[in-house]
């Protein structure tokens, strides 16, 4: 059974960080691309970040500079490291998998996490 668990989600003040952790399991994930998306309340899903499976990366323009992506192979864990955090990143985080190289698309993901809370405060 293909799961991705999400974690490391919570409350916290605008200018704080917080690290998600995403954990794969079920099938080998060592070649997929990895993605992060949110939602916020009565918005649509948005892209975050995305990383292929030799580390190259891709983010959204809104969180250049604050969040960085990365992954562990051996673990087979994705990681999203958010700094400087802002009351408009507030959201539910979700982690995503494809077989396949860079996208931005949510529809083109094949593997979806339930999702964890972030919360931003002013």
């Amino acid at each position: 059974q293909v799961q991705l668990v999400e974690s490391g989600g919570g409350l916290v003040q605008a200018g704080g960080s917080l690290r998600l952790s995403c954990a794969a399991s079920g099938r080998t994930f060592s070649r997929d691309t990895m993605g992060w998306f949110r939602q916020a309340p009565g918005k649509e899903r948005e892209f975050v970040a995305a990383i292929t499976w030799n580390g190259g990366t891709f983010s959204a323009d809104s969180v250049k500079g604050r969040f960085t992506i990365s992954r562990d192979n051996t673990k087979i864990t994705v990681y999203l490291q958010m700094n400087s955090l802002k009351p408009e990143d507030t959201g539910v985080y979700y982690c995503a998998a494809r077989p396949a190289y860079l996208s931005s698309r949510s529809y083109e993901y094949d593997y979806w996490g339930r999702g964890t809370q972030v919360t931003v405060s002013s």
